[in-house]
């Protein structure tokens, strides 16, 4: 995934934006590439922005494969996507910057017996084991783990995170073409 990454960064960067999550995800039929991206002074991403992000990747992936280095060999989706109001928490940056919010961690390895900790985060901290993030968990009172020991994180939809969002624009979404029916899919 990292030589993926490499390949994706500078194309996000280069129109502005900042990579929160590249992951694959196993679909029925065939695996999607998922990017999420978002404008820094918005934490967000509009469909347009999404677009112009989507078609830059792809020109880079065509250009490889045409090269003959293609970079993802088997078919895939490419989806490319805001990180959304209840987004990811991937970066450290992410723990400090939503500190005060609801959250949900995953953690590899128990804290106080717990994989799975809930609570309102406490921010990022130093340690001399890394990067430490605190949250206080509603049944466990204040935890703290190395970034590390994170398997997967999200921030959790209330409505101090609506209040605390700047609003999405909805630029362009009116602009989507629907196909009209022929006559045999009318039937």
């Amino acid at each position: 995934m990292t030589a993926i990454m490499n390949l994706i960064t500078p194309e996000a960067e280069a129109l502005g934006f900042e990579l929160v999550r590249v992951q694959f995800v196993s679909g029925a039929d065939e695996p999607t590439l998922q990017i999420m991206a978002e404008r820094p002074e918005t934490g967000q991403l509009g469909i347009d922005d999404c677009a112009t992000l989507s078609r830059r990747i792809s020109a880079k992936f065509d250009e490889l494969e045409e090269a003959g280095r293609d970079p993802i060999e088997e078919a895939y989706r490419l989806e490319v996507s805001s990180p959304g109001i209840d987004r990811p928490l991937t970066r450290a940056k992410d723990y400090a910057n939503w500190a005060g919010h609801e959250a949900r961690i995953n953690l590899i390895e128990a804290v106080s017996g717990k994989k799975q900790l809930r609570g309102i985060l406490g921010g990022l901290l130093e340690g001399k084991d890394g990067e430490i993030i605190a949250i206080d968990d509603r049944k466990a009172g204040r935890q703290t783990t190395t970034l590390d020991n994170v398997h997967s994180a999200k921030l959790i939809l209330t409505d101090a995170l609506i209040a605390a969002t700047i609003p999405v624009t909805a630029d362009g979404a009116d602009e989507i073409e629907e196909e009209p029916l022929n006559e045999e899919q009318e039937d």
